[in-house]
């Protein structure tokens, strides 16, 4: 289901590329938005399958790995872990110099989003497979990325990431949450 969602959004994301350029950008980020909501949607309401991190103690485990990187690699600014999948926010800039010209990047040993993300997904993993007596693969290929454009869409996002376990039932508010974080509540 999940990766004829990634489909979906694909190919209404192609479609939108023949609007207008004044128009593109604006109709693709709506899109985008919807096809997270639909995706964290999905996300709640499976009853079945792996649910893992239900599991304090695998829970912990990745909260350990989030927090191994910040300050390095990352600037951790939320997260919430649920009992079938995490949502973090995290600013990479940290290991850009105030000034740089993108063609720089090579040379500055930057980072991208897919690496940092396999050296938390990566230990996370082995760990949590051995604390649960299992082999194979732990964490889902899907993930969904977003850039975040402005400090509104900022504090929206770091409101959403917090709010998923109260919406979910889990806690009566964020704080009450044992595996939720923000840098700046």
């Amino acid at each position: 289901m999940l990766n004829q969602l990634r489909q979906e959004f694909e190919e209404k994301k192609a479609q939108l590329q023949k609007e207008l350029p004044e128009l593109r950008e604006l109709l693709i980020q709506e899109e985008r938005e919807r096809h997270f909501a639909r995706f964290d949607a999905l996300l709640d309401a499976v009853q079945y399958g792996p649910d893992y991190l239900r599991q304090p103690a695998v829970a912990e485990t990745v909260q350990k790995e989030l927090h191994r990187f910040n300050g390095v690699l990352y600037d951790l600014l939320a997260y919430c872990i649920m009992p079938n999948h995490a949502h973090i926010l995290i600013d990479t800039s940290l290991q850009l110099p105030v000034q740089f010209e993108d063609a720089e990047l090579e040379g500055l040993n930057y980072k991208p989003l897919d690496v940092v993300m396999k050296r938390i997904k990566g230990p996370s993993a082995v760990a949590a497979n051995r604390l649960l007596g299992r082999q194979g693969k732990f964490w889902q290929r899907e993930s969904y990325d977003h850039f975040v454009r402005n400090e509104q869409e900022l504090n929206n996002i770091i409101r959403y990431i917090l709010e998923n376990p109260v919406k979910a039932g889990f806690a009566s508010h964020w704080e009450a949450w044992p595996f939720s974080y923000c840098k700046h509540p």
